[in-house]
């Protein structure tokens, strides 16, 4: 006889939760492009020499964003308005940041 010991089959077992990381990132890649397109709007193409020589420090906000959207999604358990909304306002105003400190060095 082999000694052995049954396994039961529970039915009620933990449900897995959804990935909501890949909704945060997403999002976060979204919001940092359109804060990037922000100054554009505001300054218009004199922007683009502006951001000619500190094109690293806008470029190091993008890893930033996607990791702000990330995280807010999976605090908030993929709730999608307050993901969006959280994530646009944050990333927006890293990015806003960023810019006004550059062009009042």
């Amino acid at each position: 006889m082999q000694n052995v010991t049954p396994i039961l089959i529970d039915s009620n077992r933990e449900k897995e939760e959804p990935s909501y990381s890949f909704l945060g990132g997403v999002c976060g890649f979204v919001f940092y492009w359109l804060a990037f397109a922000v100054p554009f709007l505001v300054y218009g193409s004199n922007t683009l020499f502006f951001l000619l020589y500190t094109w690293p420090f806008f470029l190091a906000l993008m890893p930033v964003s996607v990791l702000i959207g990330i995280t807010l999604s999976m605090l908030l358990r993929g709730r999608l308005i307050l993901t969006l909304l959280l994530t646009g306002a944050v990333v927006l105003c890293l990015f806003w940041l960023v810019f006004s400190f550059l062009t009042g060095w």
